[in-house]
Formats: structure tokens, C-alpha cells, sequence
């Protein structure tokens, strides 16, 4: 056999695994995505507003902290750790409630004059979107007032910043979310956890959790990420940001251009953070 021969089988053997794997990644993407329209038709009866303990008048924020539900100490659900350091900075870590409703676990507090509603999804990451959506959808909060607290690759542990909509960048809970609200307009709270280092697949790495050298960088971020979080909640919106009315429940892609149009692309906190890491 000539090396000409051995290097076109080589081509079409790799061709043909590079198809099956994108078919793979395109077929559990799709999957999702039925499973998120699946389990956001359910039916579940929309609370008023008033009867979800938030009033009619002022501004709303959703947090939300990405994960999977029994797996709070990995890396991948990192963003319930920072919500759950959150509520414990606003003395309300002990009124977390199960709500069938939102498919989640809520508090409803209050900063600075802001309706704060924090949730944990107890889906799958890879269907949190639908937790979201349901949320928004009882508290009457806009896509572009929620913010999402989530693991990311792509920094290195003990890095941290808000990003301001945008693409899901591989993020399975982040993809749910922008599917099941139908815009990407939501700001998220980026912890980075690092790749992994060796043979470490990216799947072990991210259910793993941290080991004792990262825990004490942990703490550190978990301080970090809530002055972060605290810093963008306690911002007041300016007249031509308000809503002339109540907020609408979670919008669609008009949502994303009106903030791309009419806002700002960060915050003073939002850029520090992001000069920092």
C-alpha cells in the first residue's frame, strides 16, 4: 500500500469520525431543547404577582445560580454556591421554599428598595432555562433583569466577571436558559473553575469537586462574587431604563436588540470585575 493510500484512509476515517461526533453534539443539543419545550409546557398556574410576595411597584431582579440539583459541591454547580453565600449575606439563607411552580427553590427579599428574587433550579443543568422561565414568568421580571450565576471554562479559578448577554459559549445551563426565554439579553455572573489539566475530561472535571487547595480559593470568590452581585442589584435604573409599566414576564428576541440599542454594555462593577480577571 502506498503512503498516498494510507493517507487518504487516514482522511476518510477521520472525516467520518469528525460526522459522528458533530452528529452526536447536534443530536443532544436537540434533545434538550425538545426537553425544555416539553417540560416548559407543562401545565402550572401562574401566580399573581402580589400573591408571589413581590409588590406591584419597583424594579425586580431575578438571580439565579445554575447547577444541578443533589450536586452543589462541584464545579458545575458553583453558581448555587455563590447564591447560597448571597443569601447567606442578606440573613435569609434559612427562608429557601420549594415552589412546584417554578420548578425550583426561591427566596424573595429586598435590596435597596429592589424586589430580589433568588432561585436554584432543581432540573438539570442542561434544562435550568425552564426554571428560569417559569420564575420570570410568576414574578413578572423582564429577560434583561435577570441575572445568571454559572461556571466558566475559560477562566482559571479565583477570576470572576459580568458579562452582559450574548451567546451561550458552550454553557448547557446558560443555552437552556436563552432558549426558554427566547433572547440572550440576561447578564451572567461568570465564575471561572479552569480546564482540566492531564487526561481530565472536560465532563469529569466539571461534576467534580473542588479539592482541598481550591476550597480556600473558593472562599475567597464566594466573598468576591457576592460584592459583585450586591454591586449590580443595588443599581438604580435611570428613567429612560424604567418601564412604563408592571414588568412583562420573560420576552423575546425584540428584548435583546432594545438593550442592545438603549444600554449601556457595562457597568462600573461590571468593568472592574473584568479588568480583574
Amino acid at each position: 500500500m502506498t503512503l498516498s493510500n494510507i493517507l487518504n484512509r487516514s482522511c476518510r476515517c477521520l472525516s467520518q469520525l469528525l460526522r459522528k461526533f458533530l452528529t452526536f453534539v447536534t443530536m443532544r443539543r436537540l434533545l434538550s431543547r425538545v426537553l425544555n419545550r416539553v417540560l416548559l409546557n407543562e401545565s402550572f398556574s401562574p401566580v399573581m404577582v402580589t400573591e408571589a410576595g413581590v409588590h406591584t411597584h419597583g424594579p425586580r431582579k431575578l438571580v439565579v445560580g445554575l447547577g444541578n440539583p443533589g450536586m452543589e459541591g462541584t464545579r458545575h454547580s458553583v453558581g448555587m454556591a455563590v447564591l447560597g453565600a448571597l443569601a447567606a449575606r442578606l440573613d435569609v439563607a434559612d427562608r429557601w421554599r420549594g415552589d412546584k411552580h417554578v420548578s425550583g427553590e426561591v427566596i424573595v427579599s429586598e435590596i435597596q428598595h429592589t424586589h430580589v428574587v433568588l432561585l436554584r433550579p432543581r432540573l438539570l443543568m442542561n434544562v435550568n432555562g425552564v426554571s428560569v422561565a417559569k420564575a420570570a414568568g410568576k414574578y413578572g421580571i423582564r429577560p434583561e433583569d435577570i441575572l445568571l450565576v454559572h461556571d466558566e471554562l475559560d477562566k482559571p479559578l479565583g477570576k470572576i466577571n459580568i458579562k452582559h448577554g450574548g451567546s451561550a459559549r458552550g454553557h448547557n445551563g446558560v443555552r437552556s436558559c436563552v432558549d426558554c426565554l427566547q433572547t440572550d439579553v440576561m447578564q451572567r455572573l461568570r465564575v471561572g473553575i479552569g480546564r482540566p489539566t492531564g487526561k481530565t475530561s472536560v465532563e469529569r472535571h466539571v461534576l467534580g469537586r473542588f479539592s482541598s487547595e481550591e476550597r480556600k480559593v473558593l472562599d475567597s470568590v464566594l466573598i468576591q462574587s457576592v460584592d459583585l452581585l450586591l454591586s449590580q442589584l443595588s443599581r438604580q435604573e435611570s428613567p429612560q431604563d424604567s418601564p412604563s409599566g408592571p414588568p412583562s414576564p420573560a420576552g423575546g428576541r425584540q428584548a435583546a436588540q432594545k438593550r442592545k440599542e438603549g444600554e449601556p454594555r457595562a457597568s462600573p462593577a461590571g468593568d472592574s470585575a473584568a479588568a480583574q480577571s
